[in-house]
Order: structure tokens, then C-alpha cells, then sequence
């Protein structure tokens, strides 16, 4: 992905200031929070940021939980590649680095205008998505297992699962 996305960015037709932008972030800066209307889409190129999420446990107890973290090379925000939604998690830098911003409206009207760049990048696209399926379903599995096994000894007397 890093190649097309330095292949489009460098494309004279995608204009700077317009379609996409670069900028530099720090530690500890909020790049995209959780919530937002999104427009943008981000690639990154050196750095490392945390993506987390808003969990409420119960009535008036909430945590801020890390889902995965993210480094050079990643794109992120791809949701709103043809119009804005709501952004489903923050995303955070951890450290100092540079990515790019852009418009997800603007990539949508130039990969539909080169089909062949448009067919390389949704390819792509579709298997970074698989990817992070993927990996959450390894996640929820995970988190099942554990939870069973925590409900399992601590309630050693009541089924988990009943014959209906």
C-alpha cells in the first residue's frame, strides 16, 4: 500500500492542500477521536500511534481501552473513503512521527478516474480489512475462552450452557 498511496500523493492531478496533506504529530497528541465526523483518511509514515475505544462496563463506569496499535506503513480511517461517517475509536500518538491526511472524498473521485490505481488500492484495501477481521475474531475468541473460564471457577455449580 505504501508504494500507490506515494504513487497517488506524488500525482500532480492529486493536489497537495486539497486532496491530502502531510503533517508531523507528537506524543500524546490526539490525531482522530472517537465520535468525530470523518472526512479524512490517514496513512502513516514513521511513527507509532494507539487506537483505542470507549467501553461502558455499567452504569456510570466507563474505560478507555487500547485495541491495537498502529506504525509506519499503516492506513487508517479508511471508513470514510466515499463520505464522512463517525469515527468508531480515538487514535493517539504514542510517538513523535509523520502521516499523511486525505480527503476521502477526493481519493474516492480519483481512483474512480484511474481504474487501474482504483482496482490496486481496494485490492489492498481488502486485505488490510481481512486482515483486521482477522484479528478480531482471534480477539473475541480469546475473550470468550477467558471468560468462561473465569465464570467456570468461580460459579463451578451453575452450567454455562443449557439443554434446551
Amino acid at each position: 500500500m505504501e508504494n500507490l498511496i506515494k504513487e497517488i500523493v506524488n500525482d500532480p492531478k492529486f493536489i497537495q492542500g486539497v486532496a491530502w496533506k502531510r503533517w508531523h504529530f507528537h506524543a500524546d497528541e490526539t490525531i482522530v477521536k472517537e465520535g468525530d465526523v470523518a472526512k479524512s483518511l490517514f496513512f502513516i509514515e514513521n511513527g507509532q500511534l494507539r487506537v483505542s475505544v470507549h467501553v461502558e462496563l455499567e452504569e456510570r463506569r466507563n474505560i478507555k481501552t487500547g485495541v491495537g496499535d498502529l506504525g509506519k506503513g499503516d492506513l487508517f480511517g479508511d471508513t470514510c473513503l466515499h463520505e464522512s461517517s463517525v469515527r468508531t475509536a480515538s487514535v493517539i500518538a504514542v510517538t513523535d512521527g509523520c502521516l499523511l491526511e486525505i480527503n476521502g472524498e477526493r481519493l474516492g473521485e480519483y481512483l474512480d478516474a484511474h481504474p487501474n490505481k482504483g482496482y490496486s488500492f481496494y485490492k489492498k484495501l481488502f486485505e488490510i480489512l481481512f486482515k483486521r477481521l482477522s484479528n478480531g475474531n482471534r480477539r473475541i475468541e480469546y475473550l470468550l475462552a477467558w471468560g468462561l473460564r473465569t465464570r467456570r471457577s468461580s460459579e463451578k455449580s451453575i452450567p454455562i450452557f443449557r439443554k434446551i
